[in-house]
């Protein structure tokens, strides 16, 4: 009888919201200043360069570089394939002190485009994402054939299968 004579109007104290009311404009404000300082450039913005330095940045000079054009290429495809003959021209980048060497050497570049891409399966040659490797290949082994240093690069101007 004890628990029916306490006071049933006895309720628990509440906990105050007056903290988790705070908590929560403080983080809106500093978000919406975080916000704005970002949005505005104050903070995680590039330096701005000065109006000096921009009109004195002027390109420079282009490098001292030749193209050395490669004789167009054709080769005639095996019958496992959709296509009957490959046609590859290209031009070599090279520097201009090399131009005239890398041009008396033409002969033995042509014979060893000729020799690989003869050697390469017809699949990787109609593979699209091959071309980065078909490239690589062949650019090395004109390096090898004209020497280290001569040849800088080698672009690919035609590349057709039909």
């Amino acid at each position: 009888m004890a628990e029916a004579d306490a006071p049933q109007d006895a309720e628990p104290k509440k906990k105050s919201k007056k903290p988790l009311v705070l908590g929560l404009v403080l983080a809106l404000v500093l978000g919406g200043g975080g916000f704005y300082a970002a949005w505005a450039g104050l903070i995680l913005a590039p330096a701005a360069p000065d109006h000096a330095e921009a009109e004195e940045e002027k390109p420079g000079p282009l490098p001292d570089i030749a193209f050395v054009p490669v004789e167009p290429v054709v080769i005639s495809l095996g019958p496992g394939s959709f296509s009957r003959h490959l046609k590859f021209t290209a031009q070599l980048e090279v520097a201009k002190s090399y131009a005239d060497e890398v041009t008396l050497l033409m002969p033995r570049i042509l014979d060893v485009l000729n020799s690989y891409l003869r050697a390469v399966a017809v699949a990787e040659l109609e593979d699209p994402a091959a071309m980065a490797r078909l490239r690589a290949q062949m650019l090395r082994r004109v390096q090898i054939v004209t020497g280290e240093g001569r040849v800088r690069d080698l672009l690919v101007t035609e590349f057709v299968l039909n």
